[in-house]
């Protein structure tokens, strides 16, 4: 897009100081925005925060529930190398702080996070310990400010008005909870893995439903320590749950369990966000969203960050309830954003609220957000899916540059990222030791 040459100045606020909010914020700031972030906890890393705190409801559902934002259980690793959980020009394979594995643990990515904070100045922007409960637009009558952002701290509450608003909370606290037929009448305990945090409480009997990364580390760690643990993974589902105890399968077989783990993923949420209607989220899918950032009704003053992802797996063969006494074969299922492509979208946001970079117009937007609904479908792309790029990342993150007016990816992260989907689809995979075999510095 054409750059305009009068650059602009904006009062904007950003929503969250996880990894999406600090590059935003970094990157608005690069672009002389003045910036101001918002954040629920009382330090800067979002959903790498590790709180041993779970929620009153270990389901996650009670809306009255005291948030824990944090989804994070003690042993976990991250599923991407640490060559694309950073930076090209602050990558993650230069600092080491105590954990140098090529898939670190939480607590490495954490530090990684801070000092990338410190590094460019973005910890005196945030407002720690401050929940946003209303963004909300107003007619300022001069076209200036458009949004009223109200805020709780300390149980006061505050009211701040932006010229810009950018969405930067994830989607990792809102737990998507499995359909059970008869679960009313089942005696044993459910939680979700959000309020997963170490296996010892769980002795006896458990039975995890899901088929990703979290799921398969949760099920061996658990089993260290359980009687009996059983895998429920896409093929097949619990048919269902009695008042005895016992957990019915659709291929027929049955298990007791005493417990059910639910590692089913999370859903998109932003209570917060009022918007009458123009931005609204339908099975998993906030739209409309020009490129999955940009609403086209109210861009440029408002946008996301994160909301694209990828996801990828495989079936090896058909699978029962699986005892994990024996050996696993399920389906892998792996959903991850890509970290570059949080960097991209920020420097676009940040340069078209500068006008550097120039939008089409709302209707050709609109448009283009219709042709991606159309595609999907013709190709039996489930609504729950409108974000997944997969396997279209590499060209979604050249897009991306090319709006932003901006170099593209380095060739040799595509190529680590390129080589990692390999690994990951390959039939030869053991998924307990990848992580620690496998180094990209051999590419």
């Amino acid at each position: 897009m054409l750059e305009n040459t009068m650059e602009i100045s904006l009062k904007v606020a950003i929503i969250g100081a996880g990894v999406s909010g600090l590059v935003a914020a970094r990157e608005l700031l690069r672009e002389g925005h003045r910036v101001v972030v918002y954040e629920k906890s009382n330090q800067p890393g979002g959903t790498w925060i590790y709180d041993t705190r779970v929620e009153s409801d270990p389901l996650g559902l009670d809306p009255k529930r005291e948030i824990v934002h944090s989804s994070l259980y003690s042993s976990l690793r991250t599923n991407l190398p640490r060559h694309l959980m950073g930076f090209s020009d602050y990558p993650f394979t230069d600092r080491v702080y105590g954990d140098p594995r090529n898939f670190p643990g939480h607590e490495e990515v954490l530090k990684f996070l801070k000092d990338f904070a410190r590094e460019f100045g973005l910890t005196e922007l945030i407002r720690f310990e401050t929940e946003v409960v209303r963004v909300e637009r107003f007619d300022s009558g001069d076209d200036d400010y458009e949004w009223v952002v109200e805020s709780r701290t300390s149980g006061a509450s505050d009211e701040e008005e932006f010229q810009a608003v950018v969405v930067c909370t994830g989607h990792y606290a809102e737990p998507i909870v499995a359909n059970l037929p008869g679960i009313e009448q089942w005696p044993g305990k459910q939680l979700h893995s959000h309020n997963y945090r170490v296996p010892d409480p769980f002795q006896n009997q458990v039975v995890i439903i899901g088929s990703g990364p979290s799921a398969i580390d949760i099920s061996r760690e658990i089993a260290s320590v359980a009687k009996q643990v059983h895998l429920s993974t896409r093929s097949p589902n619990i048919y269902h749950v009695y008042k005895d105890g016992t957990i019915e399968f659709e291929d027929g077989s049955r298990v007791y369990a005493d417990v059910i783990v639910h590692c089913t993923g999370y859903k998109y949420s932003f209570p917060f966000l009022r918007t009458n209607g123009v931005v609204s989220i339908d099975d998993n899918c906030v739209g409309p969203l020009y490129k999955h950032v940009f609403p086209p009704q109210l861009s440029p003053r408002l946008s996301f960050v994160g909301v694209a992802y990828f996801i990828i797996g495989k079936t090896e063969r058909e699978t029962r309830a699986v005892h994990l006494e024996n050996e696993i074969s399920i389906f892998f299922v792996q959903q991850v954003g890509i970290i570059e492509a949080l960097k991209l979208q920020s420097k676009w946001i940040a340069r078209v609220l500068s006008g550097k970079a120039i939008l089409p117009s709302e209707k050709e937007m609109l448009v283009d957000v219709e042709e991606h609904y159309r595609d999907m479908a013709d190709r039996g792309v489930p609504k729950h899916h409108t974000h997944k790029v997969h396997p279209h990342e590499f060209e979604y993150l050249d897009m991306i540059a090319d709006l932003a007016g901006i170099p593209p990816v380095a060739e040799r992260i595509k190529e680590i990222q390129k080589r990692f989907l390999e690994l990951v689809l390959s039939s030869g995979i053991d998924r307990k030791r990848y992580r620690d075999e496998w180094d990209p510095n051999d590419i």
